[in-house]
């Protein structure tokens, strides 16, 4: 079962069968990456398969991220694998329900297309212990990409690749430079998507502090567009990065998952785990909290933007004129992107 909100030319679908982000158009662009699997019905029909990948789409909402080592469930939570309620609809904003809980905790999802954006807004309400969360868009570039970021302190992969041997990136590493982190063949440039296929990497970002806006500016060379995805750092302090690029061979993958990037914004100890991130995750070593401590009501905001480009740009900060999210690229004009999120 299917909810569709539109404003105007704008459309968003959310899966209610898991809570998924699907179909989104915005301004006349589809950002968000679709599975090839998922119209193929024997992949369908393998419930060995996480629900979450096989409607592998969009953006999900997860919580815990990941696999959880404390609490039982499949991987991402049931927040990305479970049936949602709607509460309440207009044409274009829906609030919906989790039914179960986690870990004791009420969760609800605001789905809104307003502004040239879409926004959504999770809350927490209540449950105890340590819970990590996160958002997963997923962009898929043809030919590549131009990547820019807010300010970053630092730049971290985990102890183990994804897929050893066929990764790019070493594991572990880390840098404050983010145009030359320690790659498996030399250095390597995460501003920009690579174009050579065969690996599946993650490495995670770890906000600057200070800043009242977290942002990650996707530069698309084939599609001509500019896609940006915004968080509120404060409760989002990383932003896991997933290159897949055809470094599965396994089903569903079949080494066919190429060119997509996942922009994982979260409160989480990268891929760690679940037990990690509230033990001791990355907060000891790197001063970011790592997983929302439940019992009062936690907000999570987040949003994407999307413009049609000529050319590609590489953008260098956010600002707020006039009540719209505006980007200053490096070389030419400013580029207004729509209705700033209501946090700032």
């Amino acid at each position: 079962m299917n909810l569709t909100l539109s404003n105007g030319a704008d459309t968003v679908r959310v899966a209610l069968e898991t809570g998924h982000i699907c179909d989104l158009t915005l301004n006349g662009i589809t950002p968000l990456h679709r599975a090839p699997w998922i119209d193929t019905p024997e992949v369908q029909r393998d419930t060995s398969i996480p629900l979450v990948e096989r409607g592998l789409q969009g953006d999900f909402f997860c919580a815990p991220f990941g696999k959880s080592d404390l609490i039982d469930g499949p991987i991402h939570g049931m927040t990305a694998n479970s049936p949602w309620e709607v509460i309440a609809q207009t044409d274009s904003r829906a609030v919906l329900r989790l039914p179960v809980d986690v870990m004791g905790a009420q969760i609800e999802k605001t789905v809104a297309l307003e502004g040239g954006a879409l926004f959504q807004t999770h809350r927490i309400i209540g449950g105890s212990g340590g819970l990590t969360v996160a958002h997963h868009p997923m962009v898929r570039m043809a030919q590549g990409a131009d990547l820019s970021y807010s300010a970053k302190a630092l730049a971290v992969t985990p102890g183990h690749p994804l897929e050893p041997g066929r990764n790019w990136l070493r594991y572990p590493a880390q840098t404050t430079d983010i145009s030359r982190f320690p790659g498996r063949n030399g250095l390597v440039d995460l501003t920009r998507y690579p174009d050579q296929p065969g690996h599946e990497d993650f490495v995670t970002l770890i906000e600057a502090g200070g800043a009242a806006l977290g942002w990650t500016a996707i530069s698309r060379h084939a599609e001509k567009d500019l896609i940006v995805i915004v968080k509120d750092p404060r409760v989002l302090p990383v932003t896991m990065l997933w290159f897949s690029n055809g470094g599965r061979d396994y089903a569903p993958w079949n080494g066919r998952h190429r060119g997509v990037l996942g922009i994982e914004d979260g409160c989480a100890a990268g891929a760690a785990g679940h037990r990690a991130a509230v033990e001791q995750g990355l907060a000891a070593r790197f001063e970011v909290p790592t997983c929302l401590r439940l019992g009062d009501t936690h907000v999570i905001e987040h949003a994407i933007y999307t413009v049609p480009l000529a050319q590609s740009v590489r953008v260098t900060d956010m600002t707020v004129q006039d009540q719209t999210l505006v980007a200053t690229c490096a070389v030419g004009p400013d580029i207004t992107l729509g209705q700033a999120p209501n946090w700032l």
